[in-house]
């Protein structure tokens, strides 16, 4: 897989603002949020894109849903949340590496686009 603004976050050459990392993965603040916590949890792994999940990375996307609650609930989001992968261009993915947007602090609309 191709080097990602996402993959240089991971070696540490882009700083981010880091909430969280284990061994599997990594969580930071979006650059660009859409809500008032905005949180990209990102496998440490390269997969590009949720459509090129393999059944071995089922433990991989589960651990970045926990991590993804355990972060609303440190972050005070007691009155809801959202979780989102992207997937493809129309899907609206813009980096080639998996992602999981952890959405919070205001009322979200749906549909969301």
């Amino acid at each position: 897989m191709a080097e990602t603004i996402f993959s240089r976050i991971i070696d540490r050459t882009i700083p981010a603002r880091i909430e969280h990392e284990d061994d599997l993965c990594l969580a930071f603040h979006d650059v660009s949020p859409q809500a008032p916590v905005h949180i990209l949890v990102i496998p440490k792994k390269a997969i590009p894109s949720v459509a090129h999940l393999e059944a071995s990375d089922a433990s991989t996307v589960g651990h970045l849903v926990l991590v993804a609650a355990q972060l609303a609930s440190r972050l005070g989001l007691t009155d809801g949340y959202r979780l989102v992968f992207n997937c493809g261009r129309d899907g609206g993915q813009s980096v080639d590496h998996l992602h999981l947007h952890l959405l919070g602090g205001r009322s979200l609309s749906w549909p969301p686009g």
